[in-house]
């Protein structure tokens, strides 16, 4: 299918879907959260495809929300009077005050976010230069993270006299601990991807011409494997992140139990046995 805003090819088993709006850097615009959230709807409804790869276009892979779209908002702010003021109650009060299960409704272009959290099958980030704000929470949102040599990491949001609204909040202290989460989102401050591999942040980094090779020898290795298990071993690690060991192996003994029933472990065993190599099919 033919998109404005991003580019898409499947090699195998394998989606690159690679972020295409170059005189933005690859900002994340509504039509292009559009175009990515219809592209992972159809990825994921195709049993012939295992595993995601998400890249930008050099020499970013993506700079973010759209700053226009925050300079239109003001405008419209001031014309409504509908901007809150931070005057009066401190900001937690004003928080507290303003939280309503509603507020997940109108969630615009971070929707990806939530998207590429809840995709059932294996996702990696390819991050090619910079992924600033919105385009960060995109990077952690993937299972795993590549970085070039050329990828720059920023919770760039406080920048802009904002918070990080894009779920990166939630993931950074699981990834890389409270000290090192406030420090990034308080400054903004970018760090390569060496300084994110040593956080942890990212899982490796590779010279910039060797990105997606390297991405995708990873991403066909994990689309010959039991996709299926893959995806009941993301359910388990996302739900163990707030619930206690024995809570988390209730859960972990009705999964084993779907595992047992795939094709993947019959034929994984039968390999076994048979001394040769599983062809595992995702099901």
């Amino acid at each position: 299918m033919a998109y404005e805003f991003i580019e898409t090819r499947q090699d195998g088993g394998v989606l690159v879907i690679t972020l295409n709006d170059a005189k933005t850097r690859n900002a994340l615009g509504s039509q292009m959260a559009e175009e990515i959230k219809e592209e992972l709807d159809r990825f994921e409804n195709d049993p012939e495809g295992r595993v995601l790869v998400l890249t930008g276009k050099d020499p970013a892979f993506c700079s973010g929300a759209n700053v226009r779209s925050f300079a239109n908002r003001i405008g419209e702010n001031e014309k409504t009077k509908a901007a809150a003021k931070p005057a009066g109650p401190k900001p937690w009060a004003l928080i507290d005050a303003s939280y309503t299960p509603a507020a997940l409704e109108g969630l615009g272009a971070r929707a990806v976010v939530l998207r590429l959290h809840k995709l059932q099958k294996p996702s990696i980030a390819a991050v090619n230069g910079a992924a600033y704000g919105l385009g960060c929470g995109l990077a952690l949102s993937c299972d795993i993270r590549i970085a070039s040599e050329s990828a720059r990491f920023s919770e760039a949001f406080v920048r802009n006299g904002l918070i990080p609204a894009d779920g990166s909040c939630w993931q950074l202290p699981r990834m890389i601990g409270l000290s090192n989460t406030l420090l990034l989102q308080y400054t903004g401050d970018p760090v390569t991807g060496e300084e994110a591999v040593k956080m942890g942040l990212a899982s490796k980094v590779v010279a910039h011409g060797e990105l997606m090779n390297e991405t995708l020898q990873l991403a066909q290795k994990l689309a010959h494997g039991p996709t299926f298990s893959m995806a009941l071993i993301k359910y388990l690690v996302m739900h163990s992140l707030n619930i206690s060991l024995e809570e988390s192996m209730t859960i972990a003994g009705p999964a084993q139990e779907l595992a047992r029933q795939t094709e993947d472990h019959k034929e994984g065993v039968t390999a076994f046995l048979e001394k040769r190599t599983p062809q595992f099919k995702g099901r």
